[in-house]
């Protein structure tokens, strides 16, 4: 197990709310109250963002727009304007910015601070998230939800606790226990598949996980085995890392049929570029690599790979490359369980942020 750190840690995990639908709906007053839906309506769109009142039909990101249009009939479509939703994560950042220099960015609209050195002197994790929200609220117009605890996992987790418009403390003391009774699909990291796995091994809660030994984690998930192993009980020791750079983004599928045909591989793949775009976007990434994973029914794994001379900044590029390199492997020999499409070689967009002192008597209350 990794050594604890000396100093415990004050983080605040900032989440915004519905962040590309609240934006809309603040810039349109006639979609207030309504449910919105951020992406495209066409018959391959996909649902970038929902804004609560579309959230109450069940409508969610990453969901085909059919889909979402079926659950919720009167669901707005709004086309989305990533420029916007880049100034507004400007202003954000600038706000984080005044409490600590210690600021990792997961997208346009979340982020880890490490607040444990108190920039202002407040004293208090908790009044810092405080202001932090209030100040977000006042200067965009918009709602911050925000987790506070003593690492990146639970203030992740406690951000999520009591959105829209929540805080969340989770005491050092706390964590083991609220970890304990959270259902092992809210663990960062646990999608569906993984979830799956871990009910047919009669685990379902984080209790139930911190019950397992390592040689358990290990067995059932190899390396990943020790996150979920520190994970279940409380513990993470990764730092705010405020240089960190993406290395790549991207999304896979796994179908309970496999994809024979062409036409049906064309399809899927051109969900995945929704999905892979929406992160991209999401991030404001550019990058040069194009990578297509596909696996096929005898579990064994290619990738085909392509580099090319100027960034892929829009979806038409990285769909048109995609695409050439499924014609790589076209006609498959045998049915596809997995496909992915991950774009690498980002450009890195985060600054070097200087270190400070840290302050005495600081506490979460």
């Amino acid at each position: 197990m990794e050594e604890k750190p000396a100093v415990i840690r004050k983080i605040i995990h900032v989440d915004m709310d519905a962040f590309y639908a609240s934006v809309e709906q603040r810039d349109n007053p006639d979609l207030r109250g309504k449910p919105v839906a951020v992406g495209g309506s066409s018959k391959r769109g996909v649902v970038a963002a929902a804004s609560y009142e579309a959230r109450a039909f069940g409508v969610r990101s990453a969901m085909p727009s059919v889909t979402a249009q079926r659950q919720c009939p009167d669901l707005i479509f709004v086309k989305p304007r990533f420029e916007a939703y880049k100034a507004v994560s400007s202003q954000i950042r600038e706000i984080f910015g005044r409490y600590t220099d210690l600021i990792q960015p997961l997208s346009l609209d979340e982020a880890y601070l490490d607040v444990t050195q108190d920039k202002q002197g407040v004293g208090s994790a908790v009044k810092i998230a405080k202001a932090i929200r209030a100040a977000i609220r006042e200067e965009t117009g918009l709602t911050a939800s925000a987790g506070v605890s003593y690492n990146k996992f639970i203030a992740k987790l406690a951000s999520d606790q009591n959105k829209p418009d929540g805080l969340c403390v989770i005491l050092p003391e706390q964590g083991p226990g609220f970890v304990a009774g959270l259902p092992v699909r809210r663990f960062h990291g646990v999608g569906p598949r993984a979830a799956e796995k871990m009910a047919k091994l009669g685990v379902n809660t984080g209790a139930e996980l911190a019950q397992k030994d390592e040689a358990w984690f290990a067995r059932h998930f190899g390396s990943w085995g020790n996150y979920l192993f520190q994970a279940a009980r409380g513990i993470d020791h990764r730092p705010v890392n405020a240089n960190a750079v993406r290395k790549s983004i991207g999304a896979e599928s796994t179908y309970f049929e496999d994809k024979r045909s062409e036409a049906e591989l064309r399809d899927a793949l051109e969900e995945i570029i929704d999905t892979v775009w929406d992160r991209i976007h999401r991030n404001q990434a550019r990058g040069r690599t194009l990578v297509l994973k596909a696996r096929y029914s005898d579990f064994r794994t290619i990738t085909r790979s392509r580099t090319v001379g100027q960034m892929l900044t829009d979806r038409t590029a990285i769909a048109q490359l995609g695409h050439a390199l499924l014609d790589q492997i076209m006609p498959v020999e045998m049915g596809v369980r997995l496909l992915g499409l991950t774009l690498s070689g980002l450009a890195e967009q985060r600054d070097v942020l200087p270190d400070s002192k840290p302050q005495a008597h600081f506490t979460f209350d």
